[in-house]
């Protein structure tokens, strides 16, 4: 095991870091929440990570999202994003789609390739159409709910999208699925009650990946500490289901 990942593999071992390392991880969306989730799966010794997302750094990312600096805006986001992880982790197998993932555009995707897959996009109809893409694959996957207009770090949790409360894009993901025949999804949660923004002007919708597509929407505000939170919260589950089991075993 390289000596990047020695202090990694005294808690987890190197049966533990084997599966890391053979491991193939879709995230869409790289924003606040996803970046972040990409940036401790690469720390992790993850060895392929495939990166989804449309948008470019923006002056406004800057403020939360760990790719983002004042040296790269305007860049795509997964490419900034690929440089990120190739910087920290220079034999991932990094693929970088700039697409959004929309019910139109799943057929670019080949869900049968990846051990875990992570939702951290903003649009309901792309989270449901990327949920239900995993399922049919039979791979794991976990959603991002609401981390815009939050304040309290501490009040995320991981449960199944059935016990969740209060987070208004929980509520709607929680009926959507069931309308078509999904009841269960490992999601991260906050039950903190949005902040009303001071200002409301038009912008981004959402959890923390991409909106360019969302329609004319409030401005959502976000900190530096809740969407980081979030992510590595994600991430933390997804290392612990991936070395949970055997490859034969995960799905």
């Amino acid at each position: 095991m390289s000596s990047y990942f020695s202090r990694t593999e005294l808690l987890l071992g190197p049966e533990a870091m084997r599966r890391l390392a053979a491991a193939r991880v879709a995230v869409f969306g790289v924003g606040g929440v996803g970046g972040h989730v990409v940036e401790a799966l690469a720390r992790s010794g993850v060895g392929a990570i495939d990166l989804i997302d449309r948008d470019t750094v923006d002056a406004t990312n800057v403020n939360r999202q760990i790719i983002a600096t004042t040296l790269n805006i305007g860049q795509p986001k997964v490419d900034a994003a690929r440089e990120r992880v190739l910087a920290i982790h220079p034999d991932c197998r990094v693929t970088a789609h700039r697409v959004f993932f929309l019910p139109e555009t799943e057929a670019q995707f080949d869900f049968t390739q990846y051990d875990y897959v992570v939702d951290a996009i903003d649009t309901v109809a792309g989270k449901l159409a990327l949920i239900l893409a995993a399922k049919a694959a039979g791979v794991p996957v976990i959603s991002s709910m609401g981390a815009g207009n939050k304040l309290d770090p501490t009040r995320f949790e991981v449960a199944d999208i059935s016990e969740t409360s209060v987070c208004p894009l929980a509520r709607v993901m929680r009926r959507e699925l069931k309308k078509r025949g999904v009841e269960h999804v490992k999601v991260v949660y906050s039950k903190e009650p949005p902040v009303v923004p001071r200002e409301e002007t038009e912008g981004h919708a959402g959890a923390g990946g991409d909106a360019a597509d969302a329609p004319r929407v409030r401005t959502v505000g976000s900190v530096a500490f809740v969407p980081s939170v979030a992510g590595l919260i994600i991430a933390g589950e997804v290392v612990k289901d991936l070395i949970a089991a055997p490859d034969a075993d995960r799905r």
